[in-house]
């Protein structure tokens, strides 16, 4: 008798804006992150919203957008802050801590230097399964 495949606990749309937010295309993961937030309920829904706002926080250090990056870093971080080290295979503690070093980093650099960032800082949605 075969057993009954597990559920993914992600959204599916989350799991492709995942996926391309992991391959460094910021831009792209938007879409599906957005869908995925637009249609769950919280806290699911604010993790994949603070997961969003911090890809659009690394995608406008990429255009070397100072303001846009710290605006989405708060945005983020704010989302992530009250939900649990680690929901829906999402390691959220770990995820909160990368965003923090590369804020922190690129408040560090300022707006004049943003393009100096070290984007091995930068680093992919740690998943728990």
């Amino acid at each position: 008798m075969n057993s009954p495949l597990k559920a993914d606990p992600l959204h599916p749309e989350a799991r492709k804006g995942i996926k391309l937010f992991n391959e460094g295309k910021f831009y792209e993961a938007h879409d599906p992150l957005e869908l995925a937030w637009m249609n769950t309920q919280s806290p699911e829904r604010d993790l994949y919203q603070g997961i969003l706002q911090i890809g659009l926080a690394y995608f406008q250090i990429s255009r070397s957008n100072y303001r846009g990056a710290i605006k989405m870093f708060i945005r983020g971080q704010r989302n992530l802050k009250p939900l649990e080290d680690a929901m829906l295979g999402v390691d959220i503690n770990k995820l909160r801590a990368d965003a923090e070093v590369v804020e922190k980093a690129v408040r560090s650099l300022g707006p004049d230097q943003i393009t100096e960032l070290d984007r091995g800082l930068i680093k992919p949605i740690p998943l728990t399964k």
